[in-house]
């Protein structure tokens, strides 16, 4: 007997498409459904941010300051990055976004001095390599050899990199990370500031395609505040 109604499975075969693919496909308008309803709502403050008891002063000067506080070896900070890549190509002039690793266990505080590294050496760019190297090809990067060949392979001199890495600026620059993830009481990754007073996160506004327009909001609420 056939059956009365359209299952997924003869739908996507009535559109040529597989079940896998009709499932991404399904999943892709689900989250742009989610993207454009969550871009035309305002965040509630105590719900999808808060403010903070203690705001702390910026290091950007008359820039509103945009921080991710996040580590290499967060496989949610992963998923972030290239949709964090995205706003960053395209954020207002008046802002200006630092990442700041987090030192949650030994092996990410090193891998927070491998992001000191490639931003002292101007190697952001490696960044998304970092993430891929780890979570797809299984690259231990915290052990410190294995980061500095690694590093080699893609155009950065070994001795350079590992000047770098044992340098007194990294090792300034990650004790710096470590009190500013307990003065902003960072309890997980990957966390967003904003302007020293705003505080959010992925899991607060509807997962990770949602934070751009969550930032976009929060640098327009500073903004304001600072014109007040």
């Amino acid at each position: 007997m056939q059956p009365s109604h359209e299952t997924p499975r003869s739908f996507a075969h009535a559109l040529g498409l597989t079940l896998s693919r009709f499932a991404a496909v399904a999943t892709i308008v689900a989250f742009a459904a989610l993207g454009a309803s969550s871009a035309t709502a305002q965040l509630v403050e105590g719900k999808n941010y808060a403010r903070l008891a203690n705001p702390q002063p910026v290091d950007t000067g008359k820039a509103i300051e945009v921080i991710e506080f996040f580590s290499f070896g967060c496989p949610h900070c992963a998923d972030l990055e290239p949709i964090l890549d995205g706003w960053l190509a395209s954020k207002p002039a008046d802002v200006e976004l630092r990442r700041i690793p987090v030192a949650f266990q030994p092996a990410w505080e090193r891998l927070g001095k491998v992001w000191f590294t490639l931003h002292a050496l101007g190697k952001d760019d490696l960044a998304p390599k970092v993430f891929s190297a780890i979570h797809k090809n299984g690259v231990n990067l915290s052990e410190p050899k294995t980061f500095f060949d690694w590093a080699a392979k893609n155009g950065i001199d070994h001795k350079k990199v590992e000047d770098m890495y044992n340098s007194f600026t990294v090792s300034s620059e990650m004790s710096r990370a470590k009190r500013l993830a307990q003065v902003f009481d960072i309890q997980s990754v990957p966390t967003i500031i904003v302007d020293g007073k705003f505080i959010t996160a992925s899991d607060k506004v509807g997962g990770h395609q949602n934070v751009p327009a969550a930032i976009n909001e929060l640098v327009a609420k500073a903004r304001a505040e600072r014109k007040s």
